[in-house]
């Protein structure tokens, strides 16, 4: 692969992650309810619980796609 192939490639890397984070963010925010009654079923969690390991786990997905899809494509964006 050349480097213009792995710039095409993480740049649709980068749109498909954000595009799961912000689905996941607008079930989170427009179905709240539906995702905590079907964690309930295995988990025993408080309403801080929930809320605080859901935000965490986007905050943590969000690097994740900086780190390993945006920074690349930025630096291969700038050679």
């Amino acid at each position: 692969m050349n480097m213009t192939q792995w710039t095409s490639f993480l740049g649709y890397c980068l749109i498909l992650n954000y595009a799961i984070l912000i689905i996941w963010f607008l079930a989170f925010v427009f179905i709240k309810n539906f995702i905590k009654k079907l964690h309930l079923q295995w988990f025993k969690l408080s309403d801080t619980q929930f809320d605080t390991i859901h935000y965490s786990a986007m905050a943590v997905y969000k690097i994740l796609i900086l780190v390993f899809n945006l920074v690349p494509y930025i630096a291969l964006k700038l050679l």
